[in-house]
């Protein structure tokens, strides 16, 4: 009789660079001679691998939810085994194996052939650069770097993580050009700050010149930029930017506050003056380019005065894409250690919806200058009435979408261009032309 391969259920908790640590674990434990899924709603795997955050509370109550409702098929009979790694597992070790003892295993951070020796496989090397996207597949994230060497009040991610560890170039470029025979057409390179790659080796900063070898790469069409600190900026990367067609004009780039009060409390590196001397050259240099960012309101220290200043910061500069979070004291960080978390809750989630409904409004104004252009769209889904895609100027899952009609069948990963006929505040509407 033949052996029946087990099945393994992935599931990917938090960021996108912990998608890229479970697709990489998948090959692998495909090669070995497990049926693999990624985020599966079926109860029919007898292994559950789940890959989880722990950067703020929300995050970390997601991921011990889920944890819960595989304890209770376990108990039911319905699952054999389950594993726990990532950021979670790792802060929180020895207190999840005292409260969920039902865990085979918790291993913490990210170690690929650790993870294989738990479900008896081996690493197989000639797949090293391989993986099993949970994508439709004609776009992939690439981590270019782990770790950060930044020393944000608020963050925990180096004392989880690490310091800052860039990737060779060779195994980068080798990882893209796999991705490239995949079908992949739009890399997203990806890292706790892709700023600093490369700084860890020589001091110097060689993302600009990562991006010029990846765009060489003929299959790669688009390469979108993520998470570029604003401080230690590599401001070469500018003018390719605004020269090579491949590299999208999409600077997503976390500011936090503009309040010196906050950034010093923050230790962002740097002051409201050389922020705004930053943003003023990228505006120069790119006048078309779409900017994002991530706000994050209630930091200890964070008054008022602080606020508004933010406000009107955001008001004025008109940013294309906005995310606001609330501060979350975070064990063992600076912030917890020197400040007391003393802004209530219900402040800090006002002034959230203060920013947010007058981003709101920027969103809803930006978009309305998009009416009857032409826009260059990569399509993502159809759902048998319209196409969903996205233009260069968005990124996969957190920013809006182009919802659109076409008169010819198209498929995931193709390029049309779509003359936008509506919007609302986050999404535009239109016709393949």
């Amino acid at each position: 009789m033949a052996k029946v391969a087990k099945k393994i259920n992935i599931i990917t908790l938090g960021c996108s660079k912990n998608v890229v640590d479970s697709e990489q674990f998948a090959v692998q434990a495909s090669i070995a001679g497990f049926e693999v899924v990624h985020n599966s709603d079926e109860i029919d795997f007898n292994i559950a691998v789940v890959n989880t955050c722990g950067f703020i509370n929300d995050a970390k109550e997601e991921s011990i939810n889920m944890i819960f409702q595989l304890v209770i098929l376990k108990n039911s009979g319905k699952l054999e085994k389950i594993i726990v790694f990532g950021c979670l597992a790792q802060r929180y070790m020895n207190e999840l194996k005292a409260e969920i003892p039902e865990v085979d295993v918790f291993c913490g951070n990210y170690n690929l052939k650790e993870l294989l020796n738990l479900i008896d496989a081996d690493f197989n090397e000639t797949h090293k650069h391989d993986r099993i996207l949970d994508s439709p597949g004609h776009y992939a994230y690439l981590k270019i770097a782990e770790g950060c060497n930044r020393k944000c009040a608020f963050c925990a991610i180096p004392l989880i993580k690490g310091n800052y560890v860039s990737r060779p170039k060779t195994d980068i470029l080798e990882e893209a050009q796999m991705l490239a025979s995949k079908g992949v057409k739009e890399l997203i390179i990806i890292a706790q700050d892709i700023s600093y790659y490369g700084y860890d080796i020589d001091k110097k900063l060689h993302l600009p010149e990562l991006v010029e070898e990846l765009s060489k790469i003929e299959d790669i069409k688009w390469i979108r930029l993520h998470y570029l600190y604003p401080f230690l900026f590599p401001e070469n990367l500018l003018d390719i930017i605004a020269n090579n067609p491949k590299v999208c004009n999409y600077i997503d780039i976390p500011l936090q506050h503009i309040s010196d009060n906050v950034l010093k409390a923050m230790n962002r590196g740097a002051t409201k003056k050389q922020t705004l001397d930053l943003l003023t050259k990228m505006r120069k240099k790119l006048p078309d380019a779409t900017f994002r960012t991530t706000m994050l309101v209630g930091h200890p220290t964070e008054t008022d005065e602080d606020f508004n200043e933010l406000l009107e910061f955001v008001k004025e500069f008109k940013f294309d894409k906005l995310g606001v979070f609330t501060y979350s004291e975070e064990e063992g960080t600076s912030a917890a250690k020197n400040y007391n978390d003393d802004i209530s809750e219900d402040v800090k989630n006002s002034r959230a919806d203060i920013l947010m409904d007058t981003q709101r409004e920027i969103s809803l104004s930006l978009n309305s200058l998009k009416l009857n252009k032409t826009l260059r769209v990569i399509v993502d889904e159809f759902d048998g009435e319209m196409y969903y895609g996205r233009s260069q100027y968005d990124s996969v899952e957190v920013d809006g979408e182009v919802v659109f009609t076409s008169d010819t069948e198209l498929f995931a990963g193709d390029f049309c261009d779509v003359i936008i006929t509506a919007f609302d505040e986050y999404d535009l509407f239109g016709e393949k032309k």
